[in-house]
């Protein structure tokens, strides 16, 4: 109950003196309806328990799979759970780091991606964080309202820096990215695919220009119909072999 009380003390305006994230109680960025099922669900009480940031690492190893809310009650996933954790904890930056770095666990990577999204300030550092993890393809199993699903790590990073709601959870606006580039607030984002696709672009040229040879030479030698075709005189190859 003393857990329970507590994060009803945080949501309380009139007694809040922790930290602000874009001037407001780092919990209101989730919705009310769900901020209550959080308070009110088993995980919350009895997972979540005087947890810190070193001992929600524990709690976030063992996490299976990924979601918002589920079922008609829609219930709060032990992710969202942990999430919401993250935001009345609000970590340093280096903790959220250490956890993104940690290559053997990839929830504890996509939760830390979840947070930077939800809780990081400048548009051009949720990118150049999140972008290299666009390259991990791994496997994640997602809790939908109806049932389950299957995503990547990447597809989940991309939904965060391209969609604007994400596991129940509507995310702060973020400017798209060739927006920061005009701004030179970001560089130029260089695909993981880039020597791949310049040599696919080398092959098209070249099959461009085999294809354009062989057109040519079959111009050379007869009309649509294969009939012969008449040089600038009038006169076809048939009617030389003729005469």
């Amino acid at each position: 109950m003393a857990h329970h009380a507590d994060a009803k003390r945080a949501l309380d305006e009139r007694g809040y003196t922790g930290s602000l994230i874009r001037g407001d109680n780092p919990l209101k960025l989730f919705e009310k309806p769900v901020r209550d099922r959080i308070i009110e669900s088993y995980y919350w009480k009895e997972q979540c328990f005087g947890l810190n940031a070193a001992t929600l690492l524990d709690r976030a190893l063992e996490l299976t799979f990924i979601g918002g809310t589920y079922g008609v009650a829609q219930r709060p996933t032990p992710f969202l759970c942990l999430a919401f954790k993250l935001l009345q904890l609000t970590p340093e930056k280096e903790i959220i780091l250490f956890y993104l770095q940690q290559e053997d666990f990839k929830y504890l990577r996509a939760l830390a991606a979840f947070y930077v999204r939800l809780a990081w300030e400048k548009d051009a550092e949720v990118y150049t964080t999140l972008e290299p993890y666009l390259a991990d393809s791994r496997k994640l199993k997602r809790r939908t309202r109806e049932g389950w699903a299957l995503t990547h790590v990447d597809e989940f990073v991309d939904d965060l820096l391209v969609k604007s709601r994400v596991c129940a959870t509507t995310l702060p606006k973020l400017n798209p990215r060739l927006f920061l580039e005009d701004e030179d607030k970001l560089e130029p984002r260089v695909s993981a695919l880039g020597e791949e696709l310049d040599e696919l672009d080398g092959d098209e040229a070249e099959s461009d220009g085999e294809v354009e040879e062989v057109e040519g030479s079959l111009n050379g030698q007869a009309n649509g119909n294969g009939h012969a075709v008449p040089d600038e005189d009038g006169v076809s190859d048939a009617d030389m072999e003729g005469d």
